[in-house]
């Protein structure tokens, strides 16, 4: 049976990964037209994940697979934070079901699809200055999807301190930060460099501090260069009140 003037059903299912999403575009480059896809999906031959966005049905999608596919819709998108420490070697108190900890350069809503099946979370929040080279920080794991960019572990340590208070309870930081301890000095002092939030340059200072972590110098360099003398306050998500002075 021809689903269109290009391919049949036949052919279509065997080009098709089983662990795959597919955006309209990707099967129109495979031969089918939009509104084909809709279609077969009416008659069962492909799941409908979200508006233009296709599985072949019963398959397992994998989250490699999905991130790359997502990465064609979202800037810089990028796995961060806890979770880019995590899948780099460093974790502490695992829990069931990981969050996953997505990153990007602009606003975005991640698909319903995405958010149920992986637990993800998705945010845009601003650390570095524009004059950060694009993707400084950013790299596939040694066996990962090439694809896939997830924060080396300086970058994603300044994610973990962005995410405290709000997605991360101190004492986790504390526990995750005394972990990573062999952080590369040009790589850390380079983002620093172009840290713009007050808070994480403060955080990384009072860690350090507190953990005699051996780059506690850069962190005390970049403390002075931002901001005034005042504290930063604020309060966390477990009503704790932080203090992070200069």
């Amino acid at each position: 049976m021809r689903v269109s003037k290009n391919i049949s059903i036949k052919e279509l299912l065997g080009k098709l990964e089983w662990d795959t999403p597919y955006s309209s575009r990707e099967l129109q480059m495979l031969g089918l037209a939009s509104t084909a896809a809709a279609r077969l999906a009416q008659a069962g031959w492909l799941k409908r994940l979200g508006r233009g966005v296709y599985q072949v049905p019963n398959g397992k999608l994998d989250m490699n697979k999905t991130l790359a596919h997502l990465s064609l819709e979202v800037p810089q998108l990028h796995v961060g934070g806890k979770t880019a420490l995590a899948w780099r070697g460093t974790r502490h108190n695992l829990a069931h079901q990981e969050r996953l900890n997505l990153w990007g350069h602009k606003a975005a809503r991640l698909p319903a699809w995405v958010t149920e099946l992986f637990n993800a979370n998705y945010q845009s929040t601003r650390i570095f200055d524009d004059a950060l080279p694009k993707g400084f920080g950013l790299a596939p794991l040694p066996a990962g999807h090439p694809k896939v960019m997830v924060s080396v572990p300086e970058r994603a340590l300044l994610e973990l301190f962005s995410d405290t208070g709000k997605l991360q309870s101190l004492e986790e930081t504390l526990n995750v930060a005394e972990s990573v301890r062999h952080l590369r000095p040009e790589v850390l002092d380079t983002l620093l460099t172009h840290t713009t939030r007050v808070k994480v340059v403060r955080l990384a200072k009072a860690l350090a501090e507190s953990l005699d972590l051996p780059w506690l110098e850069i962190a005390k360099k970049h403390n002075e260069r931002l901001g005034s003398a005042s504290r930063w306050v604020a309060v966390t998500r477990d009503k704790k009140i932080l203090y992070l002075k200069k």
